[in-house]
């Protein structure tokens, strides 16, 4: 929502929706570079191709980039920040047989118009999936939705609020949460089994939840056919792995994102399975040159938790270049070991939950970080 969105020292104006549409953020992001005077620093039409250390810790980099009418060139910078976040490169799986119809990925997708006419299928029902359903069903001529695992589904508004403003003043064990989240959830959006969805084979909260209040609502309303996983294509037909199959014009895969940092070499990054491995998923654990920001997801962390993370990282440079204790602690800290900011939480193994943080674990330690550096703890 638009108060778990938005940036404390930027708030968004009063009359922006609770949920604000692409076009209110597009405003809202502008209105932030004015008002901070970022747009001085950008350096726009230019794609980064390779960052190599010229060193050891320190001694800089070596920063390769092509302008826009493809010539390279290079630079060379004290430290290197990566911020290109985590949705930039697509997860299409690889399926098999042949599909004849339309097959794209959830970042194709611009416009429901693109369903006009079509009988539509859409691949993976996290929040993106089930967003984009939900237009297919008023475009298409008709709306699958296939589902390898199951879901919990917490609607938009609870009590008349948005669903992401509640439960945030007084902090509860975690067993106790899910005791009072899953009471609520019952109340206010019952059983999706009933409806056709598959149950989670996992507990509440040890995988992001779906936000969607509509989704549910089609498919009791027989809009939506839920879909196991799919099995194979042939031709304008899908296969799925219960045995049914159906024929489709188009196959949408909402299936995420592939953590990807192409420009740089995975060992730098002090890659290990499925995530480079840094503390508070941002700092290096030997370099003090080298910070990735944003790599970073937890259930209502929003942009503010970002922030807070970035504002750590550069009052960490900051008390480094002073010679602080803090500063010194900080890095004493970050080289002692690995450890993800969990809360005590299991989450599910998949490549996605490799970088999950549980917000509350995640946020207080940031801001405690921030205090001793100097700032203002959030």
């Amino acid at each position: 929502s638009r108060r778990m969105t938005e940036f404390a020292d930027f708030p968004m104006a009063r009359h922006v929706a609770d949920y604000p549409s692409h076009r209110e953020l597009k405003t809202y992001f502008r209105d932030f570079a004015r008002h901070f005077d970022l747009y001085r620093h950008f350096r726009f039409n230019a794609e980064v191709t390779a960052c190599e250390p010229l060193g050891e810790a320190g001694e800089g980099w070596r920063i390769t980039w092509r302008d826009s009418e493809g010539r390279e060139h290079a630079e060379r910078f004290a430290g290197l920040l990566i911020a290109n976040g985590t949705l930039s490169t697509p997860n299409m799986p690889e399926f098999s047989g042949n599909f004849a119809g339309e097959l794209i990925h959830s970042s194709a997708y611009r416009t429901a118009s693109q369903f006009d006419g079509k009988r539509v299928l859409i691949i993976g029902a996290g929040n993106s999936g089930c967003d984009i359903a939900v237009d297919a069903i008023h475009h298409g001529i008709s709306c699958d939705l296939s589902m390898r695992r199951g879901y919990y589904f917490v609607p938009k508004y609870i009590f008349g609020k948005p669903a992401d403003t509640l439960g945030g003043a007084i902090r509860l064990p975690m067993a106790l949460k899910r005791i009072v989240d899953q009471t609520i959830l019952k109340w206010f959006v019952g059983d999706p089994q009933k409806y056709g969805f598959p149950k989670p084979d996992y507990r509440l909260y040890e995988s992001h939840p779906v936000v969607n209040s509509l989704v549910i609502y089609h498919a009791g309303h027989g809009d939506i056919r839920i879909r196991p996983d799919v099995e194979r294509f042939d031709g304008h037909t899908v296969h799925f792995r219960d045995g049914t199959r159906a024929d489709f014009d188009m196959v949408l895969a909402a299936t995420g994102y592939k953590l990807d940092y192409p420009f740089i070499d995975n060992r730098l990054l002090n890659w290990q399975g499925d995530a480079p491995h840094l503390y508070l998923n941002c700092m290096h654990p030997e370099r003090d040159d080298l910070f990735v920001l944003g790599m970073v997801e937890a259930s209502g962390l929003g942009w503010q938790g970002r922030h807070e993370q970035a504002e750590m990282v550069v009052r960490y440079i900051k008390g480094l270049r002073e010679d602080s204790a803090a500063a010194l602690a900080l890095k004493a800290r970050k080289a002692s070991g690995f450890s993800r900011a969990t809360g005590g939480m299991a989450y599910i193994d998949l490549p996605r939950m490799a970088y999950y943080v549980d917000k509350a674990t995640y946020r207080k330690a940031v801001g405690e970080w921030i205090a001793r550096l100097g700032g203002q703890r959030p």
